[in-house]
């Protein structure tokens, strides 16, 4: 056996052998990537009565230890599908965006309630893995998953793309979206092993059970704390846990064997409660990998194949635009293939032509904007953060909103 199949929500047993080898005579989309970009695309194709088949590397459908905030414009996505109040739920509203210095001193607040005034909601913030499973379960009878399969190439012509998977197996459709993330399968196929950019930081990573009585879970959201070189943010997750972050710069590589142990020693004697949550998160729960993002691609598409996500775009996590960049892209491109003849290659490529058009500006604005924000929030020279603490301090809400409108006011 190769690989699990979900369909209905149900858990079924995929046999060996091809899975479907016969060109399909309805529309049909082959999804690389179950992750957030991946479910959220093939949400938009079954309303329009695509058939869609979804491919993921992994034996489990899971995402472990995370948080993802979800701004306005990932909020309005959401409720296109029908799910915002799903996340609403799930989640926690960023009521509270405090930055403080790594002593406890306030640098700025976010104006969260104007935002949420002027945009119609709340950012929230929620387990990666919560909603993936939202997302999941209103897959419907049009949509099929399969698990553990492994993407070895595909060849396309003028009528039909063909994955070959490392089973043995393979599949035939109309389209073929990669939405396999970062170190992307479908986009190397495409156009070559593109080298990722080291951000000059390692994240880690936890959620914990831990509350604190100034970061209560009916306000939500949480703070910042910035030092130099260091970073460490906290937040209201929803049911009772907090996510946490700790960006530290260093090289690229290096390895950490106990990883609380290291966190706590980084920021040992930074303002509470940052050494009392990392205390009360279990070590194997704690996440940690080297951040990186890609020089934006000339391309996304080539005949019938395209990418979507952080498989087009992968960028740094400093706007918490990763996923939201992601559903829009699924948004855009669903509006542009709906109603075309998939049987003409010509309809295909202007249909992938107008995608990567509407698309390629605005996430590669949010690439460049999330480098330019590492490097003012991961500063090490005491001079410049001593400045930036200045600047921030003076900065009115009603400029910091209009230097974001472009990115949360943003509706597909």
């Amino acid at each position: 056996m190769t690989g699990l199949c979900y369909s209905r929500w149900k858990w079924l047993l995929v046999m060996e052998g091809s899975v479907n080898n016969i060109l399909p005579t309805t529309r049909k989309a082959i999804v690389i990537g179950a992750g957030i970009g991946g479910l959220t695309t093939a949400l938009f194709l079954q309303k329009q009565g695509w058939e869609v088949v979804i491919y993921e590397k992994k034996k489990e459908l899971s995402e472990f230890g995370a948080g993802i905030v979800l701004a306005a414009n990932a909020m309005h996505v959401l409720t296109e599908l029908g799910l915002a109040e799903q996340v609403r739920v799930a989640g926690a509203k960023v009521g509270m965006a405090e930055i403080r210095s790594w002593d406890g001193k306030p640098i700025t607040s976010v104006p969260v309630s104007k935002q949420a005034a002027q945009y119609g909601t709340y950012s929230y913030l929620i387990h990666r893995a919560k909603l993936q499973m939202i997302l999941f379960q209103q897959l419907n009878e049009r949509t099929t998953v399969y698990m553990n399969k492994k993407l070895k190439t595909f060849e396309q012509d003028p009528h039909q793309v063909v994955v070959h998977f490392d089973d043995g197996t393979e599949d035939t459709g109309h389209i073929l979206v990669g939405a396999d993330g970062i170190h992307s399968r479908v986009a190397h196929l495409l156009f070559g092993l593109e080298k990722l950019r080291y951000s000059g930081f390692r994240a880690f990573r936890g959620i914990t059970a831990f509350l604190d009585k100034r970061y209560i879970p009916e306000i939500g959201g949480g703070f910042e704390a910035w030092g130099r070189g260091r970073r460490f943010g906290f937040s209201q997750i929803g049911e009772g846990q907090v996510f946490w972050f700790a960006a530290i710069n260093g090289a690229s590589g290096a390895g950490v064997d106990r990883k609380k142990d290291y966190v706590l020693k980084q920021f040992e004697g930074w303002h509470n409660p940052i050494e009392q949550a990392i205390q009360s998160t279990d070590e194997g729960s704690i996440l940690t990998h080297d951040i990186h993002d890609r020089k934006p691609l000339e391309r996304w598409s080539r005949g019938r194949v395209t990418l979507l996500g952080d498989a087009a775009h992968p960028m740094l996590p400093n706007l918490g635009q990763g996923g939201a960049q992601a559903m829009e892209d699924a948004l855009v491109l669903a509006r542009f293939l709906e109603g075309i003849s998939m049987f003409s290659i010509s309809s295909v490529a202007a249909a992938f032509h107008s995608y990567e058009s509407n698309r390629k500006p605005r996430a590669n604005q949010v690439v460049r904007q999330s480098r330019r924000m590492a490097r003012i929030v991961q500063m090490s020279n005491p001079a410049a953060i001593m400045l930036r603490n200045q600047v921030l301090r003076l900065l009115p809400d009603d400029v910091q909103m209009k230097q974001l409108d472009w990115l949360l006011g943003y509706r597909v």
